[in-house]
């Protein structure tokens, strides 16, 4: 069984833990090449290429020059335990026992499994990855030139090791 679900733009990385396992992501290079990017642009540019509000920008914009990949608990979370949205709020992930903390990865989605660190850096971003599109478009599509059929291919593979093919 996998489950998709997609990041919040409600973070929490303030409250205690459920947890102290952790795992590091797969895809940090990637990552890093779409901060350094990010890292390029004013939050009025950030506002525009991600439709979001001035308020929200800032907070990307400061969230980029902050990030960096190693990923500790005092700056990076686990997904499950970070993210603050409709859907993470019903889980109610705090309330995890230690026997569901281990069901998790076993059950988990690639991108973002409930156990691997997450560290603030507006999760969502659109941004100009060296494909020729100036950055301050608004084009969501843009991840995909740049991850390729990476996330489909590890999807695939998560589902093929649990037995399910099509």
């Amino acid at each position: 069984m996998l489950i998709l679900i997609s990041p919040a733009k409600t973070l929490d990385y303030q409250s205690p833990l459920a947890t102290e396992r952790y795992t590091q992501p797969e895809l940090l290079d990637y990552s890093q090449q779409l901060i350094h990017e990010a890292r390029k642009l004013s939050a009025p540019q950030i506002a525009s290429l991600m439709s979001i509000s001035d308020k929200l920008a800032d907070l990307n914009a400061t969230r980029f020059h902050e990030w960096h990949p190693d990923f500790t608990p005092a700056n990076a979370r686990q997904a499950l335990l970070a993210f603050k949205g409709d859907v993470y709020t019903g889980l109610q992930a705090e309330e995890f026992s230690e026997a569901d903390f281990d069901f998790c990865p076993a059950a988990s989605a690639y991108a973002f499994r409930p156990v691997r660190r997450a560290a603030p850096a507006g999760s969502d971003a659109a941004l100009s990855s060296g494909d020729g599109h100036p950055p301050g478009k608004r084009q969501r599509q843009r991840s995909v030139p740049f991850l390729g059929d990476i996330i489909t291919d590890k999807l695939n593979a998560a589902l093929h090791a649990q037995g399910i093919t099509w």
